[in-house]
């Protein structure tokens, strides 16, 4: 079987460059393909970070003008990834966050930024930059929106394009009078093409133009194409039909692997769980909790948004606490829910512990540590925090949402009988219903060997890449012969 060669374009990727999921995906997912004969290359902006990290960098390509200054595309690798970075300081030779300036907000050239790379993958795709032939184009979110769209507006042969939304609520959008300083045709701007009620949706481009579109989730998949969730695109997604796949995201086990973790206090694994309960205690302590094996703890890692639901677990702490336990958080976000939380931590001291911010280390260990994982979004296309927590024993509490509902088996009495149980599910997303699903942890957790048997069950859950690898290796294949006949 001939190999498959992707060209993939992400605005971050781990461990170069990370601000979520979408960079985690970017990462594992390349690597995960290579079992499946397929070889992937990503083109990244060259962000201080990027460039830093290439190694036995080669220059694949110039470009004199790339919206507003010159550009090189540099061949290298890094962490195992084979990897294209455009090279711009005047769009990407920026410190810090990819997206946002000091002043916490956008930066105000990022349709320019994102459309360079979206320009960059489309002239590779066309062969007129050197460097990497590919048989699939793969963008990821609204940054790589435009590929497909600058593919279609050219008019000529190109290879098959793929778009996956990892969050339908990034759209990028920008004012309409950008269209020709972005090098599209004045017809681009109709609702056929790029135009989204009145502006240019980059998002919107990619799910017009791609010849198929992928999401995080199935159970996502169908719900972005309800009017209740699709933020103004459902019609778009309903009318592109067999075209939406939901593919489930993975993690990657090398680094996600309780066994083998250099970030956690002791290491354990489903056969020789006994040092979970070191990690547990090495957490109260690091929180300024009580010290107690005995004591329900419960953890948050997450964004703090309204999408992922926080208010409604503020809105159910004294139902929480009333239950005998404890909570610890990771997180940053609204200013105002950092605010409630830290409060919070404040007003329940020794109960309740609160770190603002991220700390990779630290995330891990309370993945090891924490008893249950709480992760009450109101919406979530796929999510790997839940992942993480079955892999690491952490009994994931869900909202029965897009990749919660399919990632997570509720422990409901005809899981449980059957042996199949791996966390809980809770809906609607209220608080209400959220403190329902927080007593029934606790229940479960006063019987310490049926506790036990739905961890066992979470630990050996598949949230490998090897099923999703092989589904986006079947969808490369199927586009490639189709393109052949």
């Amino acid at each position: 079987m001939k190999p498959v060669r992707v060209l993939a374009l992400a605005s971050e990727i781990y461990p170069l460059i990370k601000t979520g999921g979408l960079a985690d995906v970017a990462g594992a997912l390349p690597l995960a393909l290579t079992s499946e004969d397929v070889e992937t290359v990503t083109l990244l902006p060259g962000y201080p970070a990027v460039l830093g990290a290439l190694e036995e960098a080669t220059v694949a390509g110039t470009l004199p003008d790339l919206y507003g200054g010159p550009a090189r595309l540099l061949r290298g690798r890094a962490a195992e990834l084979g990897l294209l970075a455009i090279d711009a300081p005047h769009l990407y030779a920026r410190p810090g966050n990819p997206y946002l300036g000091p002043d916490g907000q956008d930066w105000p050239d990022n349709a320019w930024r994102f459309a360079a790379l979206a320009r960059v993958a489309a002239d590779l795709a066309a062969g007129k930059i050197g460097g990497f032939a590919p048989d699939i184009v793969h963008g990821h979110d609204w940054q790589a929106g435009l590929a497909p769209a600058f593919l279609h507006y050219a008019g000529k042969p190109h290879p098959p394009t793929v778009m996956t939304v990892h969050n339908l609520a990034f759209q990028g959008l920008f004012p309409a009078a950008l269209l020709g300083s972005l090098g599209l045709p004045a017809e681009a701007f109709s609702i056929d093409g790029v135009e989204f009620y009145g502006g240019i949706g980059y998002l919107k481009a990619g799910l017009a133009f791609a010849d198929r579109i992928t999401t995080v989730s199935p159970t996502y998949a169908a719900e972005m194409r309800t009017p209740d969730s699709g933020i103004g695109l459902d019609g778009l997604l309903r009318a592109r039909g067999d075209a939406v796949h939901g593919i489930l995201n993975g993690i990657d086990e090398a680094v996600w692997n309780p066994a083998t973790d250099p970030m956690i206090a002791k290491r354990y694994s489903v056969r020789e769980p006994g040092n979970r309960r070191i990690n547990k205690l090495a957490l109260q302590e690091r929180f300024g909790l009580a010290a107690s094996r005995d004591v329900l703890l419960f953890g948050v890692i997450s964004r703090l948004t309204w999408q992922k639901g926080l208010d409604l677990l503020l809105d159910a702490l004294d139902g929480l606490l009333g239950l005998g336990s404890e909570l610890v958080l990771l997180g940053t976000g609204d200013r105002a829910l950092e605010e409630r939380f830290a409060a919070a931590a404040a007003a329940h001291s020794g109960r309740v512990g609160c770190v603002i911010g991220y700390d990779e280390a630290l995330a891990h260990q309370i993945q090891a540590g924490v008893d249950a994982l709480l992760v009450p979004s109101r919406f979530e296309p796929c999510g790997l925090t839940q992942l993480c927590a079955l892999r690491y024993g952490a009994l994931p509490v869900v909202a029965r949402v897009g990749g919660l509902a399919d990632t997570v088996i509720d422990a409901n009495e005809a899981a449980l009988a059957e042996g199949a149980a791996t966390g809980v599910q809770f809906a609607p997303v209220t608080a209400w219903m959220l403190r329902q699903a927080l007593e029934r942890v606790a229940a479960l957790w006063r019987r310490p060997a049926l506790w036990r048997r739905v961890q066992r069950n979470a630990m050996r859950s598949d949230v490998s890449w090897r099923r999703p690898a092989a589904l986006y290796a079947a969808l490369y294949r199927e586009l490639i012969a189709g393109r052949s006949r």
